[in-house]
């Protein structure tokens, strides 16, 4: 896996099925490794997920079950709630790839951060189906 998934991606795939974050989840998930994410990840995963009115606290308990099951934790740094940029290059450079899949604007826009891409949902499925380039003509 060439990529860890921001808490968004994870938030977007619980509640809209079919789309974008939730099949570059179900992608994530089929590989032959598990995900690696961070405690921080998780905690931002767990409160967006109360936030929504549609999932009760069983469903949540649930939900976040679900998920720890099938993720790796490889980065436990404690991270302040509004410094996503920040955990998420920690996470990616613990989990030693160079990008970060999310679909929140904020972190789009930095394009990248300390040699960490940040890439959307939709960008990343379309590399996953298209085929590889040909090899160099020699």
């Amino acid at each position: 896996m060439d990529v860890v998934l921001a808490p968004d991606i994870y938030v977007n795939a619980s509640v809209a099925l079919g789309s974008s974050p939730e099949r570059a989840v179900r992608r994530a998930f089929g590989g032959p490794q598990k995900p690696k994410t961070s405690t921080w990840v998780m905690e931002r995963v767990q409160s967006m997920l109360h936030a929504l009115p549609e999932f009760r606290d069983e469903a949540v308990a649930q939900q976040m079950s679900t998920i720890r099951g099938l993720v790796e934790v490889v980065e436990k740094n404690e991270h302040f709630i509004e410094d996503w940029r920040e955990a998420m290059v920690a996470l990616a450079k613990a989990a030693r790839v160079n990008r970060v899949l999310t679909d929140h604007p904020d972190l789009l826009s930095a394009n990248r951060v300390g040699g960490i891409e940040f890439v959307s949902s939709d960008a990343w499925l379309g590399e996953q189906t298209s085929p590889p380039p040909p090899p160099p003509v020699v």
